[in-house]
């Protein structure tokens, strides 16, 4: 729906705005690329970009609004745009600035609210500085440092969003001597502190803790308040250099503590996005979605499945967060839920990331506390197998069955479980695995034959070659 006349590019970029509104936002790549395109050609042609872009608002008048977070978020940056230029307006903050849970889409919000800003004030820049460099959200080093002497030469300074997202999209280590050197011959004002962030090598890892929450576990609620007392969720220390980031970006540095709830934890923010805010710090935005993630599974959560493949494209390294952000995602209700958690094992195994005993026993746990349902499971498992291979697979169900296995011969639920024990033989002898498990000799020496005792006699001599 582009009007006559308008030149290529800005039909492109018009185009491309209309697609991403009416769907889902996009990848990360594209939604970025629509808004560095719209920052680019506001500085270059904004009459031109605002007749282009007239006709994608207008399909949106009034209450009307994409159902996608991150297609809202872009419908509000083509209508600054579309918009005569004027004084931007002083809005206040709300009462989620502080809340943990929020920290995420905080800094995914206060980017758009600066970019919309210099839209609707008239303010140009040569480009986003945060526009990632990689398909998962990261930015290159070099490729900031450039941008950034692009802003010299234009004689513009950058926004204290957009900078911020850019650094923290800046990981993996001390950047390369030569992009220090150069960083550290900026002269902008923010050239001191971009050179010594990149020195250090970004935002360090957090140190974290595993708990689980208190109280004896309740029937799954659909209750927001409700307190389940099944769930395993992971707490993050506080992070060093908040003070020179806006203070939208200050609840990400602050220690995250999963135990203290909130009313509107149901809320839908797990989306690819919010995986891109920290690229190398998977383990930071898994803690936060992780009581939304389990939401999927004991309490009928919405669906949220582009979020875990994207947790799992990140560069930094998973723990506990992401691998129990696995676990619940194998255990969802919604198919689209475990489908994308199949999806996200198979990518974390593809890159030689998935911790199979990590996920394996937190499995287990989660399957002992009643949170996860272990039929829902296996077939999971089962689709992962076929999906990623038997050799991603059997470590995790190595590392589920002793405990598993060890609760039933206690007389605790749940009972075992032909299904999964079929399922480790068949990978055992796919893989070609060899040794013990605890808990299949046992199970196998049992007199009888029903089928767990037959599986488990078949998974045991694979397991010993015969």
């Amino acid at each position: 729906m582009v009007g006559k006349g308008v030149p290529d590019g800005l039909a492109a970029v018009a185009c491309s705005a209309e697609e991403l509104i009416l769907g889902d936002g996009g990848s990360v790549t594209a939604y970025e690329e629509l808004l560095d395109a719209v920052v680019r050609w506001a500085g270059r042609d904004r009459a031109g970009l605002a007749e282009a872009l007239r006709p994608v608002a207008d399909c949106w008048s009034g209450v009307h609004r994409p159902r996608a977070y991150a297609a809202q978020r872009l419908l509000a940056v083509v209508r600054a745009a579309v918009r005569p230029v004027g004084p931007e307006p002083q809005t206040g903050r709300g009462w989620l600035e502080t809340c943990q849970h929020e920290a995420v889409r905080l800094v995914i919000g206060e980017r758009i609210a600066e970019v919309c800003g210099w839209l609707r004030a008239g303010v140009t820049v040569p480009m986003l500085l945060a526009a990632p460099s990689r398909a998962g959200g990261a930015v290159d080093p070099r490729d900031l440092v450039m941008r950034l002497t692009e802003y010299e030469q234009a004689g513009a300074r950058p926004g204290p969003a957009d900078l911020g997202q850019a650094l923290l999209r800046c990981g993996g280590g001390p950047a390369d001597a030569d992009v220090l050197r150069a960083a550290a011959e900026l002269t902008l004002p923010e050239g001191p502190r971009v050179a010594a962030w990149l020195r250090q090598g970004g935002l360090p890892q957090p140190a974290w803790t595993v708990e689980q929450e208190p109280g004896p576990p309740q029937p799954p609620s659909r209750r927001r308040d409700a307190r389940v007392g099944r769930r395993i969720l992971v707490r993050t220390e506080v992070l060093p250099g908040r003070g020179d980031f806006p203070r939208t970006f200050w609840p990400l540095f602050r220690p995250f503590e999963p135990l203290i709830g909130c009313r509107h934890l149901l809320l839908g923010h797990r989306e690819r996005h919010a995986a891109a805010v920290l690229p190398w710090h998977p383990e930071i935005v898994a803690a936060r979605m992780l009581a939304e993630v389990a939401a999927t599974a004991d309490q009928d959560g919405e669906s949220g499945a582009e979020f875990l493949p994207a947790l799992a494209a990140s560069d930094g390294p998973p723990g506990p967060a992401v691998h129990l952000a696995l676990a619940y995602g194998l255990g969802a209700g919604p198919d689209t839920d475990r489908e994308a958690a199949v999806a996200a094992l198979a990518a974390l195994a593809a890159r030689g990331r998935l911790d199979g005993a990590l996920l394996g026993g937190e499995l287990a746990r989660l399957v002992l506390l009643g949170t996860l349902r272990l039929p829902t499971v296996t077939g999971s498992l089962r689709s992962a197998a076929a999906t990623a291979g038997a050799d991603a697979v059997w470590p995790v169900l190595a590392a589920a069955l002793p405990g598993l296995l060890a609760a039933a011969g206690a007389g605790t639920p749940p009972r075992p479980h032909p299904p999964l024990l079929a399922l480790a033989a068949d990978c055992a002898r796919d893989c070609g695995a060899r040794g013990a498990v605890t808990g299949v000799e046992q199970l196998a020496g049992r007199p009888g034959s029903s089928r767990s005792v037959r599986e488990a006699r078949r998974l045991r001599n694979i397991l010993a070659g015969t």
